[in-house]
């Protein structure tokens, strides 16, 4: 068959129509043209803060596009969540230049998902070969060091190993929904004494607090004002700089308000607290969290707790809780793998960076099988 890429600047470039035909089957909100056009319209994920759009789109002999690829020119190494910030010292110390790099993934995401993604009409093999090649294509047209693919799927992290790329693998925490009808049938599952102390915790934290759970057309400015301040105040003690703006919000909030669960925590009709929730087609993703006053569990009641209370209402299989944290494995979030796929152009740092990566990916295996032993809280029982 005869293909064409073509290499555009913004997902408005291609057009929601485009996007969206090769996007919404995959049921992920993070590669839907809302989210990724609210990233870069909103200037959160823009040139000026080291995220230059190179996105792909795969046309066929038609001109019709039947795939596209998130893909960014990047200036650094923020937002990312895989860290390759070592790599880059080491080539730069040795007189190489690591920025800037191109990126196949979603900004400040560290969500598992399609990275290639085919029109349902189109051979998806055969489309995430074309957009793979072609982001090869480009890595070295431009001249850049490296090209990474970031949070990909097993299936896709698999064929880039099958075609050359350097595999990496990393952890998360993922709940997952053993057919529960209720929070109290999910306790079942669990020891006695973590049943005891998360009864305690989810107590103390919703004292004297009203919590809700808003979707759709119940978000409305305010809401997002708050939960604003609640970011940039977390953002700000974490991170230093906060990546995502106000317009951000307000813009998911206009086109993708039924794919959101804001939790929210009022003392007196004044919120206090709030985390942010993508809906996707069988999972849950928690995203942003911040509050104002320190409570006791309030974190773990609404980013676990309620999270959990909405994937078993809505029949979700999971609920992804996103990197770091042990203390999640307590609360019902077991670990599991997550991928990145890298390819180095120059032999003299691919060579040390694979020797790496050989080694870390059965010790990362050894860490998910130690901690899953060693910490959950499941009953041993019900195996």
């Amino acid at each position: 068959m005869t293909f064409a890429i073509r290499v555009h600047n913004t997902v408005s470039d291609i057009g929601r129509e485009a996007w969206d035909a090769c996007a919404s089957p995959t049921g992920d909100p993070f590669v839907s043209f809302d989210f990724l056009d609210a990233c870069e319209a909103s200037g959160s994920a823009v040139p000026a803060q080291g995220w230059a759009g190179r996105h792909l789109a795969l046309e066929d002999a038609d001109g019709r596009v039947i795939g596209v690829m998130p893909l960014w020119l990047k200036g650094h190494s923020q937002g990312e969540y895989v860290f390759d910030h070592s790599w880059a010292d080491a080539y730069e110390r040795a007189g190489g230049r690591y920025y800037p790099k191109l990126l196949g993934a979603v900004p400040f995401t560290p969500v598992t998902g399609p990275r290639f993604l085919a029109h349902p009409d189109a051979d998806a093999a055969t489309v995430r070969e074309a957009l793979l090649q072609g982001a090869l294509t480009l890595t070295e047209r431009l001249g850049v060091s490296s090209l990474h693919v970031n949070f990909p799927t097993r299936e896709d992290w698999d064929a880039m190993g099958e075609a050359g790329l350097l595999r990496r693998q990393d952890m998360q925490y993922v709940w997952r929904n053993g057919g529960y009808a209720t929070f109290d049938d999910f306790l079942s599952a669990l020891s006695s004494n973590r049943r005891k102390t998360i009864r305690r915790e989810r107590r103390e934290a919703q004292a004297g607090l009203d919590i809700r759970t808003l979707t759709g057309a119940d978000i409305r400015p305010e809401h997002w004002d708050a939960f604003f301040g609640f970011y940039m105040d977390t953002g700000s003690r974490k991170w230093g700089r906060p990546y995502l703006t106000r317009e951000f919000f307000a813009r998911i909030g206009e086109t993708m308000a039924d794919r959101i669960a804001l939790v929210m925590a009022f003392r007196d009709e004044r919120p206090i607290a709030g985390a942010l929730n993508l809906i996707g087609r069988d999972a849950l993703y928690g995203r942003q969290w911040g509050c104002l006053e320190d409570v006791p569990f309030l974190h773990f009641e609404l980013c676990y707790y309620q999270a959990i209370d909405f994937a078993i209402a809505h029949g979700l299989s999971r609920v992804e809780a996103g990197a770091q944290g042990e203390h999640k494995i307590a609360r019902g979030y077991l670990p599991s793998p997550v991928y990145s796929a890298h390819f180095i152009a120059d032999p003299a740092l691919r060579g040390p960076v694979a020797d790496y990566l050989e080694r870390e990916r059965p010790a990362v295996d050894s860490e998910i099988e130690g901690l899953t032993e060693e910490l959950s809280p499941f009953r041993r029982d019900l195996g």
